[in-house]
């Protein structure tokens, strides 16, 4: 089965996006993560993320890198299939994915006006590179509530 994650971009695509959105005025609104196993809690931070601006991109590990941060027995899912559960979200404008462990780089060049983390978060514990980078190019940074009991870890843990 060939699955078409209808809002999946290149990171250069995304970039072109970005600066169309940007002459028309929309603010556009960035997050990231693994989203290895959606649950409610990513449903919540996505549903969430979206009202502070006009467009939601996400900024998606790729395999590699889910692999380099949560371990050998992850990505339960690969890039392709999380790319494809998050393009069928409404809230959802654009997707690209990233190899790197860090988003500092990509955060430079498609320069979000506002940046979104879960509460499980904080301005310090940010990466320093990442936050330098948000910093630089002036952008607005939002934690929210973090949802106890929902994980990608924890709910893969309860099926072992």
């Amino acid at each position: 089965m060939h699955l078409i994650a209808s809002k999946l971009f290149t990171f250069s695509d995304a970039c072109t996006i970005r600066e169309k959105l940007r002459v028309d005025k929309q603010k556009v609104v960035l997050t990231n993560g693994c989203f290895d196993v959606l649950h409610v809690g990513h449903v919540f931070s996505l549903e969430s993320a979206k009202q502070f601006g006009d467009s939601l991109w996400v900024a998606l590990n790729a395999d590699v890198s889910v692999k380099a941060l949560k371990g050998d027995t992850r990505p339960i899912f690969t890039e392709k299939m999380r790319a494809y559960m998050l393009s069928a979200m409404s809230v959802v404008d654009g997707i690209f994915i990233f190899n790197g462990n860090r988003l500092n780089n990509e955060i430079l060049e498609f320069r979000p006006d506002i940046y979104v983390k879960s509460g499980d978060y904080t301005i310090d514990k940010l990466d320093h590179s990442e936050r330098e980078a948000l910093q630089i190019i002036g952008a607005t940074v939002h934690f929210l509530p973090f949802i106890e009991g929902f994980s990608s870890t924890s709910i893969i843990g309860k099926f072992l």
